[in-house]
């Protein structure tokens, strides 16, 4: 317990060195070449803020309700939107993309604003405003599903600009991933 207590309050990074004689000395500010980091402070390194999220991921089956009320408030099938957040956040809602999206559909901060999205870690919240942004590119490009979700990635911008999914590779692979994910759920 004081271990995970120690972690949660670090306030710098804690060097580790382990003499001849088996002591074990730490220090915040090495001196001698032989300390080893040993526990970051998660207030730096964004990398560990991501995983320490990342590690309160729940059972997917938690947001059915919310995702179902959704789907038929918005006219959006089920298996689309559990396939975007399965793509995008891995069904966690503390998730936090290196670009600033967040929540369970990976919403920025200014789609969130424009969607009235008061607290985009809130599942009810997140999943309310990004399946109300899916109905828009899905009314946008007129029911075509690749196209929305090339725009839900890559932006509207980049779609109008292209004629059609632009040819980046991390979104023609995150259209494909998504499809796939949705025909699992359509299927199961």
């Amino acid at each position: 317990m004081t271990g995970l207590f120690l972690c949660q309050t670090a306030a710098a990074d804690i060097y580790r060195y382990e003499d001849g004689q088996g002591t074990v000395h730490f220090t915040d500010s090495p001196t001698d070449k032989r300390f080893k980091i040993f526990m970051r402070d998660i207030k730096k390194d964004r990398r560990l803020r991501t995983m320490l999220r990342m590690s309160r991921a729940v059972n997917p089956a938690v947001y059915d309700s919310i995702i179902k009320r959704c789907a038929n408030k918005y006219g959006v099938s089920v298996s689309l939107i559990k396939a975007v957040i399965h793509a995008e956040s891995g069904y966690n809602p503390n998730a936090v993309s290196s670009k600033g999206a967040s929540g369970l559909m990976q919403l920025m901060p200014s789609t969130a604003r424009s969607l009235k999205v008061n607290d985009a870690f809130d599942p009810a919240d997140n999943v309310e405003g990004g399946v109300k942004y899916l109905r828009f590119l899905l009314d946008t490009f007129r029911g075509d599903v690749s196209l929305a979700l090339a725009a839900y990635n890559a932006g509207l911008g980049k779609v109008a600009r292209y004629g059609g999914i632009p040819p980046y590779a991390e979104t023609r692979n995150y259209v494909n991933r998504v499809l796939s994910y949705m025909q699992t759920y359509q299927t199961n």
